[in-house]
């Protein structure tokens, strides 16, 4: 976890013991009067930088002030037009870690009384959350990395100190949903060989060990069989690597058994099987286990947050890959809700253990569940890389989650769920096929999905799109925000 700590305070930024303080403006020709005893302080060196344009207060431009005798550095960072909205502020935060981590302050104290922001952005959690989601570099399985930031301490300036505690709550409520983020990212980011079903069952016994609101158990092959899992069963027949079904509970209300449920999808690596996927990008199909990773990593956000709020984390995990014992296109496999397959296509396996994984949530009677998958690439090709695809049976469930996407900026976009296309699942020798032909290819997917989530309010996440980036290859850690801000409204 990270060791950054915020913090917030009162007082004049001239008058402030640092090693490195923001001042943040927006667009602006002249020198913002609140300013002016800090740019005497600074010997006029704020307004000869604006009046000389170097700095006008464009979004993301930063412009560093060198030390002066008594004073430290100045970074000012720009805002762009006023007021200042939560995804600028979200862009801002970025490029101001980006340009503070390189000097060799030891903490950052950010001024905010120049700028003007909207009412309904809530400034502090967003850079809570943005600078901790920057401060995340991968090192794992490199022997020499570069040096981490000597930044340990981020203080955030108020006008009153009656703000204090508001904007400390605030701050580390984003601090924890950034290291949530950055869990995800980890664990999506680990190659195949380390990151195993097995490793990802190790990982929920150290999230129980490190929070005593969550306890965790997985389920093994013969467990598994026992409860007829044989969907699931048939994406890891095929590898040496055992299956794992994976169930933390979150308990962080007393006063009532209502429950939530998330499942993820936890391919911690997919060949295609059989169906082999072409060699080229292949290496990224460790980041099939995405959704799994942001189970892991909402748990650990709203643990850290003590929301209160009961979850159940289920995590489908298995390894899909090619061999003698491996399923073939053309077999039919029988499902825990009983319900036959014919497995067309080998590598549409995600569908195929999260199915099984949503028969098993209707034992905790949730209040809704929501599976985040790394599913279609056809979800890619109609959403693209920002936006995260959205298929729901309640309208309700629909909403929230969107609402949440937009106020963390882990935004979503729904889409169809209409019967008309569940007709393309049909099959001459089961009661479905994995796929639905070539056309609208992730919405048939949900709607095989929803096949075995009738019996409560239901919502899938397609984040194929936006749970990886190509260049530069990594982990978004997406989308852990949006579920997070989703759990911490629900009772």
């Amino acid at each position: 976890m990270s060791d950054l700590v915020f913090t917030a305070k009162s007082g004049a930024p001239e008058a402030q013991k640092t090693s490195c303080l923001v001042v943040t403006m927006n667009k602006t020709k002249s020198l913002p009067a609140s300013l002016s005893n800090l740019d005497s302080a600074l010997e006029g060196a704020m307004r000869r930088v604006i009046k000389s344009k170097d700095f006008n207060g464009d979004a993301k431009q930063v412009v560093s002030l060198s030390p002066t005798d008594g004073f430290p550095r100045v970074i000012l960072l720009g805002l762009g037009e006023s007021p200042l909205q939560a995804p600028t502020a979200r862009q801002a935060a970025a490029t101001l870690w980006a340009a503070a981590s390189k000097t060799q302050a030891k903490d950052l104290v950010i001024d905010l009384s120049a700028a003007s922001i909207d009412s309904s952005c809530d400034i502090a959690q967003i850079l809570g959350q943005e600078i901790t989601a920057a401060t995340y570099r991968y090192t794992r399985t490199i022997s020499k990395p570069k040096p981490s930031s000597s930044i340990k301490k981020v203080t955030l300036l108020v006008a009153s100190k009656n703000d204090i505690n508001a904007t400390k709550a605030a701050l580390v409520s984003g601090h924890a949903i950034g290291q949530g983020i950055n869990y995800a990212r980890e664990l999506a980011n680990l190659p195949g060989n380390i990151c195993t079903p097995t490793y990802l069952a190790q990982q929920a016994e150290e999230l129980a060990n490190t929070f005593s609101s969550i306890s965790a158990e997985a389920l093994s092959e013969t467990d598994m069989c026992e409860l007829g899992m044989h969907s699931l069963l048939s994406v890891s027949a095929g590898s040496d690597q055992e299956a794992k079904l994976i169930i933390m509970h979150y308990k962080g209300d007393d006063t009532t058994d209502a429950q939530h449920c998330l499942v993820g999808k936890g391919i911690t690596f997919d060949t295609g099987g059989i169906s082999l996927k072409p060699g080229a990008k292949m290496d990224e199909m460790k980041f099939d286990m995405g959704g799994a990773a942001s189970v892991f990593g909402t748990l650990q956000a709203i643990a850290m947050l003590e929301a209160k709020v009961n979850v159940v984390g289920i995590v489908a995990a298995a390894e899909n890959m090619p061999s003698g014992s491996a399923t073939k296109p053309g077999d039919v496999v029988t499902s825990m809700a009983g319900l036959t397959i014919e497995i067309l296509n080998t590598d549409a396996e995600g569908r195929l253990v999260l199915c099984d994984a949503l028969t098993y949530a209707e034992r905790f009677n949730p209040q809704s569940v929501v599976d985040i998958a790394t599913l279609t690439g056809a979800c890619v090709v109609a959403l693209g890389h920002h936006a995260t695809g959205l298929y729901a049976n309640s309208d309700e469930l629909a909403e929230k989650l969107l609402a949440s996407g937009e106020a963390t900026g882990d935004r979503a976009w729904r889409m169809p769920l209409w019967d008309e296309y569940q007709s393309q699942l049909d099959s001459p020798f089961a009661d479905m096929g994995n796929i639905g032909g070539p056309a609208a290819g992730s919405v048939t997917a949900a709607c095989f999905l929803s096949r075995f989530a009738k019996a409560y309010p239901w919502a899938h996440l397609d984040i194929a799109g936006s749970a990886w980036n190509s260049a530069p290859k990594g982990a978004t850690g997406r989308p852990v925000a949006l579920l997070t801000e989703y759990l911490k409204s629900q009772r």
